[in-house]
């Protein structure tokens, strides 16, 4: 068996039962495609709508890489099959700016010099800005203080930033900017 070739044959297109056809709403406008049942949500950005912003880090749902928002709500988008989200709305990183003005997440990351290569920020700023909702909306995290009202905007510290943040990583290790530049949008 020649290892080399593996996995460059694709194989037959896939049959017409074997696609659907769904209506997505990305950074604000809709679309509607047909794909394949097993393509992921990811897949369906990078490869057919060219938004090239989340990454395919691990593939598996572990390094947050591919973090896009689904219906306002952080998610890893490796994960999601598109067929599954017939109807959702999904913000990537380049939906995130409001024309030529950047969210102010991605301005705080560019002046804090919350990165390195590269590879993690938009997965990292998706993941801040859901973060951020699930906090305003009162979500706890494991480093909330027990006892602690449900309810109203949660108090975002250091360490709580780190711990809701803890699903997104940085092989460069720009977590102490990271937590800089969130903080710094904190109102």
């Amino acid at each position: 068996m020649d290892f080399l070739a593996l996995g460059t044959d694709l194989g037959p297109e896939p049959v017409a039962d074997q696609r659907s056809t769904v209506t997505l709403r990305v950074n604000g406008a809709e679309t509607t495609l047909t794909v394949d049942h097993r393509s992921t949500v990811l897949d369906t950005l990078r490869e057919r709508l060219g938004l090239t912003g989340a990454k395919k880090g691990c593939d598996h749902g572990q390094c947050g890489a591919c973090t896009v928002l689904l219906n306002g709500r952080r998610v890893t988008s490796c994960l999601l099959l598109t067929v599954a989200q017939d109807g959702a709305a999904i913000t990537t990183v380049e939906g995130l700016a409001d024309g030529g003005t950047p969210h102010p997440l991605q301005a705080a990351f560019a002046d804090r010099d919350a990165l390195q290569c590269g590879f993690c920020t938009p997965g990292q700023i998706c993941s801040a800005v859901g973060m951020l909702g699930e906090a305003a909306d009162g979500f706890p995290s494991h480093a909330t203080e027990p006892g602690a009202p449900f309810g109203g905007t949660a108090d975002l510290g250091p360490e709580e930033i780190r711990e809701r943040m803890s699903g997104n990583l940085c092989r460069c290790g720009a977590y102490p900017r990271i937590v800089e530049a969130i903080e710094d949008v904190i109102p």
